[in-house]
This record gives C-alpha cells, structure tokens and sequence, in this order.
C-alpha cells in the first residue's frame, strides 16, 4: 500500500525552511513593537460572507480560489485566503475600534487560495500583514510604508523596488472606471485573454495588472488613474509622496499598480523583486478607506499591508540552527536512564542539546556532535557507567575531563 502523501500545493517546513520563518516572525514582532501595533491571532476559518463582502464577489480571489465548504449546521465557510477581512471583523466585534484613535494591529499565520502552484505560491501561503485602523492622514500611510521599509531591512534582504500609485476613492473612481471601460470596448476584444474581457465590465482596473503580455500591450495606451483623481486624492498623494521623500525612501511611481482586492483605494504599494522569477511582488498594500463600515462597524478608515513569508524566504539567507551547548552520547545500555537524567539536569541549567541512547559507533556519534556543532561531548559508557561518572570532550580543542555524576546535582 502506498503511503499518504500531502496535497497539491501544500507543503512541510522542516527545521531548515521553519527557522526562515521563525526568524521572519521574530523580526516582525521586534520591528512592528517599536511602531505601536500589537499582535492579534484569528481564525483561520471565517464565515463566506465576510471575504465575499470585504473582498468582493467579482474578484478572482472570491470567483475562483477560495476554499469553500458547508458545515454540518448549513452555514457556508471559508478558510481565510486573506487577513485583513478578519482581522476588520475581530476588531469590529471587539469594540476596539475607537474615532480618533489610531489602532494597530499585526498578525501571521497561514493563507489558503485554490490556484496554480508555482515558484513561492503555494495553495497554503504565509503572509505577515500590518493594519493601522482610524487615522485618515496621509502620515499613516507613510507610517505604514516606512515600517514595511525596516522590517525587510531586518531581513537583510537588499535590491527591493518600492512601487506606488494612488486609485482614487468612491467619488472620483466611477469616473476612472467608465474611462477605462470604454477605452477596452474600442479593443479587439479577441486579443484579450479570457479574464480580461470578463473584467473589462466587472473589474476593469485588474485588466491594468494582467500578465499576459498580449493584454500588456493592449493596455499600454489606456488613461491613467493620476488623471481622474478628484482634489482630495490628489491632495492626499502628493502629501503622501512629499513624505516618502523627505524619509529618503526611494520609490518609482506607478500608474498601473493596482491590488487584486476591490477594498483598496487612495495610497496602493507594491515592493517587489527581480530574484524570484516572474512572481516578483514580496509585499504589498494600501489604504482602504470605508472597508470597516461595509464590514459592519464604524466608518473608519485604515491602511496596512502583507508579506508573502515563502516569497521572503526565497530572498532571506538561511538563519544557522542555533549551537547546541552539548550532545551526550551513551554507549552502554545500561547507562540510558542516568543520560536522560543527567541531560534534563543539563537543560535546567539553561543548555540546549541532545541525548543520543541508540545505537552507533562512538565514532559517527562524534562526527554527528560535530556536524550539529555542539560545544562539549558528554559520553557514558560502561567505564564511566560503572564510575558513576561522564567523560565531557570539547570539541573544539579536543580536550577531555572527567566528572562525577553527582557533581551535577
């Protein structure tokens, strides 16, 4: 019978891959602290109508890739393929929502979204996401940027382009929408690939960030977002901008960013790079102004963002494992319960590291204390068995002293 295998798109992390992400987490939580933001942990599974509802039903994400399923009690569920909806409906329900005053919240964890794996896209995705809830002002959104900014310095992760653009709000985008219609209508509609002349009616802001480089080329020449803006946005991005500058970040602006998430409006970002092949967005986000009431709650604006962790990872040199202080090797039978005891002694003292009771050669068993890098070698065999002692090498000069059992009491 053959053995069970994980599905399509999903993936183990071993201790190798895991201390990336480990790591990843860590630098998160050090860097997001010193701005103000506080983790919060929700439910990987939401009820359908939040992401249909928060994300929006002509998206692809809610048409095509959501992990959809009717429970037992007739309620339709979904397994988050986003954070931001749940992280608006927490904080909603919550109550922690308060008019002038700004709430920051990060979280982790993993993502899930039906849809061709590739090169740092898995069905199962790890994201780190930041929001910052109730602050309109340009500041937050470059608040916001300058954070993302120093958490991937953190990772020591260089060559990073940092994009923006801005998308309007609800009163000048109706305008940009009906622009952008008719210009796709004068196309050869046959020249766009299938999705495209689907969004050209339903979304027609996603057919700017098609890749088909078919529909690149169509879309070179329609208007520009930054020509619709009505003066507040204009306004807002020039503030916005004016910011970014002094803080000395260096951005290109771009008029075809747009997010495939219909919440998004004003201030969009992507930060992306050419080192992972044709999937070159790592992080990305925006202001989204007016999700939180469509949610239910308040009418408070926010601006936040998303790492895609496999996507770091693939950029990030591998942290090391850490150093054990030592591995204990046993080679009498009858000395495995004094090891245990004695390296749970070890590990009280606040030393890391292995007892190893199975069988092998005194030898591999060195050249594995090596090959982990352990600082000292405790061995028990029968001699020190019968001496009620250990013999403790170090490994890096060779030099070997023996102690009595009891003296580590």
């Amino acid at each position: 019978m053959s053995a069970i295998q994980k599905i399509k798109g999903f993936a183990d992390l071993f201790p190798e891959d895991a201390r990336s992400f480990t790591h990843m987490e860590a630098q998160a939580r050090d860097v997001f602290s010193r701005f103000g933001f506080g983790e919060l942990r929700t439910p990987v599974l939401e009820r359908t109508e939040l992401f249909a509802k928060g994300i929006g039903e002509e998206t692809d994400v809610v048409g095509k890739e959501m992990y959809t399923f009717t429970d037992r009690g007739d309620r339709s569920l979904t397994l988050r393929p986003e954070a931001t909806a749940g992280v608006l409906r927490a904080a909603i329900e919550a109550g922690v929502i308060e008019a002038g005053r700004a709430t920051r919240l990060y979280t982790f964890g993993p993502m899930f979204r039906y849809e061709r794996p590739q090169k740092g896209r898995m069905r199962q995705f790890h994201q780190i996401n930041a929001e910052l809830l109730g602050s309109p002002e340009p500041q937050a959104d470059v608040e916001v940027i300058l954070m993302l900014e120093d958490f991937l310095s953190s990772l020591g992760i260089a060559d990073l382009a940092f994009e923006l653009n801005s998308l309007g709000c609800r009163e000048c985008r109706p305008d940009y929408r009906a622009a952008l219609t008719a210009y796709f209508e004068a196309l050869d509609h046959e020249k766009l690939c299938e999705d495209c002349r689907r969004r050209m009616h339903t979304n027609p802001l996603r057919v700017l960030d098609c890749k088909v480089p078919a529909c690149k080329a169509l879309v070179a020449d329609a208007p520009a977002i930054g020509d619709h803006l009505c003066t507040g946005c204009r306004d807002h991005f020039s503030a916005v901008l004016a910011l970014v500058d002094k803080a000395g970040l260096k951005y290109a602006l771009n008029p075809r960013l747009v997010r495939g998430l219909d919440y998004y409006q004003r201030t969009t970002f992507e930060v992306t790079s050419g080192a992972i092949g044709s999937q070159t967005a790592v992080a990305g986000g925006g202001r989204y102004d007016g999700l939180v009431q469509l949610l239910g709650g308040p009418d408070a604006p926010g601006v936040g963002f998303a790492c895609g962790m496999e996507r770091l990872a693939m950029l990030m040199e591998k942290p090391e494992a850490p150093q054990p202080d030592f591995f204990l090797a046993v080679t009498d039978p009858r000395a495995v319960d004094s090891a245990i005891l004695l390296a749970h002694k070890l590990r009280k003292r606040g030393l890391t590291g292995e007892c190893d009771y199975t069988s092998g050669s005194m030898k591999s068993r060195l050249r594995h204390a090596g090959r982990i890098k352990a600082k000292k070698c405790y061995i028990i065999g029968a001699e020190e068995f019968d001496a009620g002692q250990v013999t403790v090498k170090d490994m890096d000069d060779g030099e070997q002293t023996r102690f009595d059992l009891a003296a580590f009491d």
